[in-house]
């Protein structure tokens, strides 16, 4: 076997990857979009040297469109191959892949044995992960869904059960986003929804899916990113624990979120909602913004939110909801009670 004959699976692929570099020869644009997460971008063509030579594929032929892919990717060579040298490491081994494991991975599998760098191609390329990765999170969890009204601290509830040996994992934080309409604030640019998917399967390949895994209550979009179908409908088939706290209880938390941006970030985000809250409500809010009083403010986007949050729990299946009045908002404290709750839990809790 020379270097550029191994080929593999997704399932394999994802395995070798804990140790060795992926590199993902497709365009910037194929990367962006999605991408196997820590995969190295080395594109073979650039987004406007593939369009060129896929017109070239439709309009006359496949040898056409070889040669003058070989004309496009001749003068880069060295620069490629030294990009490989640089990914591969001491170690002198590459993951590689292109959308469907043909001719662009074969191409820089090739190009890099000649530095004596051993290539693996992952068999069927990006769309077979894709559709392994998609299969894997469509498997039965026992997934408890952590609840409650905006400002009840879930998101530093997960953290904390996480950090008492729970399986946790924080949806908003793969999307870079907080859920609301004020959920972009001070968050970087959101993934795609398809790498998004990659994000969370990512994050749960570790886990065991005997054991439970706590994920926070969300709606399909958080942002502009999709959970994935499937995963969103084991959500809402389990169980919820959902915290409900007063709005005097929740305050400072959100004072203390919220209050580190500029007044007409929050402005903006006010008027979002200005249909679900009503034009005098939306005023009012913007009013208590700009002369520096956020209390007012929250206490209207919260008589909003909390309605909406407590009608979409009543249309769950009502044994599967589960309360916790807690006067706290101590995130250790309530993580406890959440996990003690969660023991008590004597049905078998697996979704699929």
């Amino acid at each position: 076997m020379n270097n550029t004959e191994a080929k593999t699976g997704p399932g394999n692929f994802l395995e070798l990857a804990r140790t060795l570099p992926v590199v993902d020869v497709r365009t910037p644009a194929e990367y962006l979009k999605g991408h196997i997460p820590g995969a190295v971008n080395i594109p073979l063509f650039s987004n406007d040297e593939r369009a060129i030579v896929g017109t070239i594929y439709k309009q006359e032929n496949q040898l056409a469109a070889i040669m003058k892919g070989l004309d496009i990717v001749g003068p880069k060579m060295t620069a490629l191959l030294k990009q490989g040298i640089k990914a591969a490491g001491k170690k002198k081994k590459l993951l590689v892949h292109c959308w469907r494991g043909g001719s662009r991975s074969e191409s820089m599998a090739w190009l890099f044995s000649n530095a004596g760098i051993k290539c693996v191609l992952l068999e069927g390329g990006y769309k077979s992960y894709r559709n392994y990765i998609l299969d894997e999170l469509k498997k039965p969890r026992k997934l408890i869904v952590v609840g409650g009204y905006t400002g009840s601290g879930k998101t530093a509830i997960l953290h904390e059960m996480k950090a008492m040996g729970e399986q946790a994992t924080d949806l908003e934080a793969l999307a870079h986003h907080k859920g609301s309409a004020f959920g972009a604030l001070g968050q970087e640019e959101q993934p795609s929804s398809e790498h998004f998917t990659n994000l969370l399967h990512d994050e749960l390949k570790d886990n065991d899916r005997n054991q439970r895994l706590f994920v926070e209550d969300e709606s399909h979009n958080i942002g502009s990113v999709n959970i994935p179908g499937e995963f969103f409908d084991l959500m809402k088939k389990s169980v919820v624990i959902a915290l409900m706290p007063g709005i005097r209880t929740r305050m400072p938390r959100l004072l203390k979120d919220y209050g580190v941006f500029e007044p007409e970030q929050l402005v903006q985000s006010v008027k979002k909602i200005t249909k679900r809250l009503g034009g005098r409500n939306t005023a009012k809010a913007i009013e208590a913004i700009r002369n520096n009083d956020l209390e007012p403010a929250i206490e209207i986007v919260l008589a909003y939110y909390d309605k909406a949050y407590a009608y979409g729990l009543s249309r769950r299946p009502q044994d599967n909801v589960m309360y916790i009045d807690s006067p706290s908002d101590n995130a250790r404290e309530n993580a406890g009670k959440i996990i003690e709750l969660a023991d008590n839990i004597k049905r078998d809790i697996t979704v699929s």
